[in-house]
C-alpha cells in the first residue's frame, strides 16, 4: 500500500511540475489579412529557432503552448520586420494585443513581467531615436545656409545630450534588473545602425556587472555562455590595447599614420618629422570642431614659417563632406588626409579616439609633447616653443 501511494504521489508531483513549466501565449491581431499566419521562433545566441506556428482567426486570435524549464527569450513575429522581442518565464499566461503591423508597439500586454519591462524600455529607447531623427531633418533643412557651422555646433550639442540621457536611463535600468535576462537585452540597443547606447570601450563596468549576475543565474543558457565569452575578450583586447595606445605623458612616440589626401595622395605622419606638429581629429559634422577651427587658422599663420605643422585627419562619411569642410573653414594651407570612414576610420582603435575634438602636439621627432590643447592653452604653450 505504501509503495503504491508514493509512486502515486510521485506521478503527482511530476505531473504539476510538467503543468507549472507550460506557458500559455494568447492573444489578439487588430485587422489582419486573410489566412495569414503568426510564429513563435525561440532566440539562441547565434539564430532564430522555428518552434510553432498558427493561422489567424477570422477576429484575429490566436494561441500558443509551449513547454519551457528557464526564462527564455522568444520572438512572437508576422515576418522578419514586425516582431515582438519575449523574456517568457515557465508558468505565464500571456494575453495581448496588437496591431497587425507593429507587434513590437502591443496595444496591450499582460502575463509576462519580463516581457512587459522591455516593452517599456523600447518605447523611451523609440523616444530618443524619434529625437535624434528631427535632429536630422533641422540638419538638412539649413545645408545650403550661411549659419550652417552653428546649426552643426548646436544640434551635436542637442544630439550629446540625448545620448547621454538613454545613456544614463539604461545604467539605471540594468542596476534595477541584474536580477532579470531583460538586463543582458538592455547592453545591445541601438539608436541608429552600430549606434550602441552603451560602449564597452567606456561602459565596460555594466558588461562585467550583468556577465557576473546572468552567469551566477542561468551559467548553462545560450546567450549568458555568450555573453560570458564576449565579455572576457572584450577584456582581453582592452588589457592588451592599454599598452599600445598612445599615451599624454611628455615622450611617447605617436603610432604611424598613413591615409590619403584629398587629392589621392598618401601622407604619412612621421613625414612631418622636424616640425612641431598638431595631429588632429576632427570632421565637418563635428560642431565643437567647427568652432576650434579658426583658432588653428590663427596659430598656423604665427608659426608655420617658424617649424609649425598641422596634421589633420578627418573622420567624415563622405569625401565631398570633408572637402566642403576644408573649403569653408579655409583649412587648405596645411596637411588632411581621411579614410573617410566615420568612426569605423582605422584612427579610432589606433588613438583610441572616444570623441572628437581630439588631438596630440608632437616634437619635432613624432613624440608627444601634451594633448587636447585647444584655444588658448594651445596658443600659450606654441608660444613657449616657439620663443
Amino acid at each position: 500500500m505504501k509503495k503504491k501511494l508514493l509512486f502515486f504521489m510521485f506521478i503527482v508531483l511530476f505531473s504539476a511540475g510538467c503543468k507549472n513549466n507550460i506557458v500559455r501565449i494568447s492573444g489578439t491581431i487588430v485587422n489582419p489579412l486573410s489566412g495569414t499566419f503568426i510564429y513563435l521562433d525561440e532566440l539562441k545566441s547565434n539564430e532564430l529557432k522555428p518552434v510553432d506556428s498558427v493561422k489567424l482567426s477570422s477576429d484575429g486570435a490566436f494561441n500558443f503552448k509551449r513547454e519551457i524549464k528557464q526564462p527564455s527569450f522568444y520572438l512572437l513575429k508576422r515576418n522578419e520586420n514586425n516582431f515582438l522581442t519575449m523574456l517568457i518565464e515557465p508558468g505565464e499566461k500571456i494575453t495581448l494585443k496588437a496591431n497587425s503591423d507593429s507587434l513590437n508597439y502591443p496595444i496591450s500586454l499582460k502575463g509576462s513581467k519580463g516581457t512587459e519591462m522591455m516593452t517599456e524600455y523600447n518605447k523611451t529607447l523609440q523616444s530618443t531615436i524619434k529625437k535624434l531623427s528631427g535632429l536630422s531633418d533641422i540638419y538638412k533643412q539649413n545645408v545650403d545656409k550661411p549659419e550652417l557651422p552653428k546649426v552643426i555646433e548646436s544640434l551635436d550639442s542637442l544630439a550629446q545630450s540625448y545620448l547621454s540621457e538613454i545613456n544614463s536611463y539604461t545604467k539605471k535600468y540594468i542596476d534595477e534588473n541584474l536580477n532579470s535576462l531583460v538586463s543582458l537585452v538592455a547592453l545591445y540597443q541601438q539608436v541608429a545602425p552600430s549606434v550602441y547606447v552603451l560602449n564597452p570601450a567606456k561602459d565596460m563596468k555594466y558588461f562585467e556587472k550583468v556577465d557576473s549576475s546572468m552567469f551566477s543565474l542561468y551559467p548553462d543558457y545560450e546567450p549568458v555562455i555568450s555573453l560570458h565569452d564576449q565579455v572576457k575578450e572584450l577584456a582581453a583586447k582592452m588589457k592588451g590595447e592599454t599598452g599600445a595606445a598612445p599615451a599624454s605623458a611628455a615622450g611617447a612616440m605617436a603610432p604611424e599614420i598613413s591615409l590619403p589626401t584629398p587629392a589621392g595622395d598618401t601622407i604619412k605622419l612621421s613625414s612631418t618629422r622636424g616640425s612641431v606638429v598638431l595631429l588632429d581629429f576632427w570632421a565637418s559634422w563635428c560642431g565643437p570642431c567647427r568652432k576650434e577651427n579658426p583658432n588653428l587658422v590663427n596659430v598656423y599663420s604665427l608659426y608655420h614659417k617658424r617649424g609649425f605643422q598641422i596634421y589633420q585627419v578627418s573622420l567624415d562619411k563622405t569625401k565631398d563632406a570633408w572637402m566642403k569642410g576644408i573649403e569653408d573653414d579655409h583649412l587648405e594651407k596645411w596637411i588632411h588626409v581621411s579614410d573617410v570612414q566615420y568612426w569605423n576610420s582605422v584612427v579610432v582603435p589606433l588613438y583610441r579616439i572616444e570623441s572628437i575634438p581630439c588631438n596630440y602636439l608632437l616634437d619635432k621627432e613624432g613624440r608627444i609633447i601634451a594633448s587636447n590643447l585647444r584655444g588658448p592653452q594651445l596658443q600659450t604653450k606654441l608660444a613657449e616653443i616657439f620663443k
